[in-house]
């Protein structure tokens, strides 16, 4: 009997301790202020979050599964992007619409995270990358930056997320 109690408490402690643990690969991470934006952004969704930044890999662990979820979003919202994995995380996928989507003209790209020049790079580099485009303005420690040319807005999102980066295109 004793031996039954004891193999249950050592159970439920272990369970008690249960942790969550989430990773974004390939986020954009190339200095002491992405870093530091990082971790601000995913340890701000709540309590008992830890966040490493460590490369273009970005872990965090939680107690709850929700505040794994709340730390991916707010890392997102801060203007960073990556592939998430572990924590039983459902990436949003979009779905496949009927029609194809317009080309846009002029956009303009808010809350990417470009904290310095090797950022405003990697932002550019990125766009640069989007067939169509033919003009930019992206400056390091910019709030929002235009884009020219003609370029779908899904286009220019998947270029910024292989980047790593994350915004809001309008």
């Amino acid at each position: 009997m004793k031996q039954l109690t004891l193999l249950s408490l050592f159970a439920l402690a272990v369970f008690a301790r249960a942790e969550t643990t989430v990773t974004m690969t390939g986020v954009h991470n190339c200095c002491r202020g992405c870093a530091n934006g990082i971790t601000k952004a995913g340890t701000s969704a709540g309590k008992d979050i830890t966040v490493t930044a460590e490369g273009k890999t970005v872990t965090i662990t939680t107690k709850k599964k929700s505040d794994a979820k709340k730390a991916v979003e707010a890392i997102m919202a801060a203007g960073y992007f990556g592939k998430v994995e572990g924590g039983e995380y459902e990436e949003k996928k979009s779905s496949a619409s009927a029609k194809p989507e317009a080309k846009l003209a002029k956009a303009t790209v808010s809350g990417v995270h470009l904290c310095c020049q090797k950022c405003a790079d990697a932002a550019s580099d990125a766009v640069k990358t989007v067939a169509g485009i033919t003009k930019h303005d992206i400056a390091s420690k910019a709030s929002s930056f235009t884009v020219e040319g003609e370029f779908t807005k899904a286009e220019l999102a998947a270029a910024l997320n292989n980047a790593g980066f994350a915004g809001a295109i309008k």
